[in-house]
C-alpha cells in the first residue's frame, strides 16, 4: 500500500504529454531551433562563456538593450526568453534561437531576422561573429568550456560514446517542429520524419572542416551523434508500420536514466536503472513523477523526437536562406496529405537495415552515397520535387524558399561539397576564408 499511495505515475499520465498536442489541420503550425557557433573574427576561436568578451556578456548585453529576461540556471545566466521565445545556450556556448511556432515560413523568418539583427549589433562590436556552419571550424572540444549549467556536467560526464564531447561542445545544428492532428497523424508523420531524415542530412551536409583540417566526412556533426550514446540517440523503436505514441513511450521508459531532480537538488543515477525500473520500484527513496519523465524524455536524443509536436533533429547548421529551405521541405511533405503518400510511395522498397545503412554512410559520403540500386541524390531530387508541388499547390508563395536548396541539390552538391572544393583550391585552406564565405549569405 505504501508504494502504491507515493507511486502514482502510470503510463496513462505520460501519453497525456502526447494527445494534448492535437491541434486541427487548419491551426497547424511551423517551428525552428536554430544554433550556430560563437566564433572570435580574428582567432576563429570558439568563443567562450566567461569574461568581458565571452558569451554571457552578450546575452546581458542584448537582454539589456531588446527587454529579454533572464533564464538562470542557479546564478548563472544560460538563456534568455521573451514571451514564447527563447534565446539559450547549448554546453559549448553554442547560442540557440528557438521561435514560437508560426503559421508561414515567411512570418518565421521575420521573427528569426528581427532577432538575429539585433545580436550582430551586439557580437560586432565585441569581435563576434555567430557562424552559421555545422561545426566548430577551428576549436575542438579539449579546448571549449561547458557553460556552468548543471545539468551539462551531468551529461558530459555520463555520455559514454567517443564523440560525445564533439557533439556537445563543437557542434551546431537546425530542428523543425512540426504538428499533429491525432495519434494516427501523428505515427505517420514520426515514421516518414525517420525516413527522410538520411537523406535531408545528406542534403544539408554542412561541417567538413573541423579543428582546420578536412576531416574526410560531409557532415562531422552527424557522425558525432553516431558516436555519443547508442542508448538513446538514433532511430526511437524500429520505425515500422505498426507503431503508436505507446510504443514510444516503452523505448523512453527502457533508456538508463542520467539523473532525476528533486527539490533543485540533482541525483545522478549513472545509468543503473532504466525509467521503467524506476516507475516500478522508485530509487533511494524516490519516485516516479510526470516531471521525471518528461527529463528522461528531454535526455533521449533520437533522430526524431516526440513531444506534443514532432521535432525533427539532425541537420546540420547552415547559412543564409538555406534554413527556411529545410522548413519548406518539412512543411510541404508534411501538411499535405497527398505529398506524405508520394514520400510514402518513394521510400516504400526500402527496409529498416537501408536506414540504418544510410545513418552510417551518409555523414561521410553525403548525397552520393548508395542506397538499394541507386543514390540518395536520386532521392533528394523527387523529396524537394514533391515539397515543391505541394506548396505551389497552396499557393502562399513559399515554395520560393526551395530555391536556395535547389541550387545544390539540383546540381548534385550539398554545402559541404562547395566549401571542400574551394578549401583545397582557390582557399588553400585558410580558415578565414570559410568564415567569410558563410558570412556573406547572413
Amino acid at each position: 500500500m505504501f508504494k502504491s499511495a507515493v507511486n502514482v505515475l502510470a503510463k496513462s499520465d505520460i501519453l497525456k504529454l502526447y494527445t494534448k498536442g492535437f491541434v486541427p489541420s487548419e491551426d497547424f503550425r511551423i517551428g525552428l531551433e536554430y544554433e550556430r557557433i560563437p566564433i572570435d573574427k580574428s582567432s576563429y576561436v570558439t568563443v567562450d562563456y566567461w569574461g568581458d568578451k565571452g558569451v554571457c556578456t552578450l546575452l546581458k548585453r542584448f537582454a539589456y538593450l531588446n527587454g529579454w529576461d533572464h533564464i538562470l540556471d542557479q546564478d548563472n545566466i544560460i538563456g534568455l526568453a521573451k514571451g514564447h521565445d527563447t534565446i539559450t545556450l547549448e554546453p559549448g556556448a553554442q547560442i540557440e534561437i528557438s521561435a514560437k511556432p508560426e503559421k508561414t515560413i515567411f512570418e518565421l523568418k521575420e521573427k528569426i531576422d528581427q532577432i538575429d539583427t539585433q545580436l550582430k549589433d551586439i557580437s560586432d562590436e565585441m569581435n563576434i561573429t555567430l557562424l552559421e556552419y555545422g561545426i566548430s571550424p577551428f576549436s575542438t572540444f579539449k579546448n571549449i568550456h561547458l557553460i556552468p549549467k548543471r545539468r551539462y556536467k551531468i551529461m558530459a560526464n555520463y555520455l559514454w560514446g567517443i564523440l560525445s564531447d564533439v557533439m556537445m561542445r563543437e557542434t551546431a545544428g537546425i530542428q523543425c517542429c512540426i504538428d499533429f492532428k491525432s495519434e494516427e497523424d501523428a505515427m505517420r508523420k514520426f515514421k516518414l520524419a525517420n525516413k527522410l531524415t538520411p537523406f535531408i542530412t545528406a542534403m544539408f551536409a554542412n561541417s567538413p572542416i573541423r579543428g582546420g583540417v578536412d576531416t574526410g566526412y560531409k557532415s562531422f556533426r552527424a557522425l558525432s551523434w553516431l558516436n555519443t550514446d547508442n542508448d538513446r540517440c538514433g532511430f526511437a523503436g524500429k520505425i515500422s508500420e505498426e507503431f503508436s505514441f505507446e510504443d514510444y513511450i516503452d523505448c523512453i521508459l527502457k533508456t538508463p536514466m542520467i539523473y532525476i531532480e528533486k527539490d533543485g537538488i540533482n541525483h545522478e543515477i549513472h545509468g543503473d536503472l532504466t525509467f521503467e525500473e524506476y516507475m516500478n520500484s522508485g530509487y533511494e527513496g524516490h519516485y516516479a513523477s510526470i516531471e521525471d519523465y518528461e527529463l528522461q524524455a528531454n535526455l533521449c536524443f533520437p533522430e526524431v523526437r516526440l513531444r506534443n509536436f514532432i521535432e525533427i533533429r539532425n541537420h546540420d547548421c547552415v547559412y543564409g536562406d538555406l534554413k527556411y529551405a529545410l522548413l519548406a521541405i518539412y512543411k510541404g511533405i508534411f501538411y499535405e496529405k497527398n505529398a506524405m503518400y508520394e514520400c510514402e510511395e518513394l521510400l516504400k522498397s526500402l527496409q529498416y537495415k537501408d536506414y540504418s545503412e544510410l545513418r552510417y554512410n551518409v555523414p561521410k559520403q553525403g548525397l552520393s552515397a548508395k542506397v538499394k540500386k541507386g543514390k540518395v541524390l536520386d532521392y533528394a531530387k523527387d523529396i524537394i520535387n514533391i515539397a515543391e508541388k505541394s506548396l505551389k499547390d497552396a499557393q502562399t508563395g513559399e515554395a520560393a524558399f526551395l530555391n536556395s536548396i535547389k541550387e545544390y541539390t539540383m546540381k548534385g552538391i550539398s554545402p559541404a561539397d562547395v566549401i571542400l572544393k574551394k578549401w583545397n583550391t582557390s582557399w588553400k585552406k585558410d580558415l578565414g576564408k570559410i568564415v567569410n564565405y558563410i558570412n556573406s549569405y547572413s
